[in-house]
């Protein structure tokens, strides 16, 4: 578990790259906000948490709890779960909206095409809404996949 990364991983590279060559400008990682959100932008007073379904516990295509010491990775994502909505709460208690984008959006198959994922941000960006959540496609599977 040290090899993995808190900061600068993939699917935040992804987001990063999306935004920035559509005009956009943030902050990285700042730490005087709950949380210390993987970008910021101070003009909409938003900041957006780019996060990996395994760690957080999200449900989707990409998370699977392990077979193996299910307790203690139980205990573990539900810390994890259980900080984001602190650090979501302190966050608007401070004036700040939150977006949290799930890596399921970025990768495997319910992945959102990169214009529509940049829509949704806009989107976020210029609503007035204090939360909100981005995740994958679902889309509901066809009888082959069933059978």
């Amino acid at each position: 578990m040290s090899r993995i990364r808190a900061k600068n991983t993939a699917p935040e590279w992804i987001i990063r790259r999306l935004l920035h060559s559509r005009g956009f400008r943030y902050q990285l990682h700042r730490r005087d906000l709950p949380g210390k959100p993987d970008l910021v932008f101070p003009r909409f007073r938003t900041a957006v948490f780019v996060h990996g379904c395994f760690w957080h516990g999200h449900a989707c295509s990409l998370f699977r709890m392990p077979a193996t010491r299910t307790e203690f990775w139980s205990a573990k994502i539900g810390v994890n779960r259980e900080r984001d909505a602190a650090a979501m709460i302190s966050l608007q208690d401070l004036g700040w909206r939150s977006l949290w984008i799930w890596e399921c959006a970025l990768k495997g198959r319910g992945r959102l095409p990169e214009s529509q994922l940049a829509e949704q941000v806009t989107a976020f960006l210029n609503s007035g809404a204090i939360f909100d959540e981005i995740a994958e496609n679902r889309i509901s599977p066809t009888a082959e996949e069933i059978l």
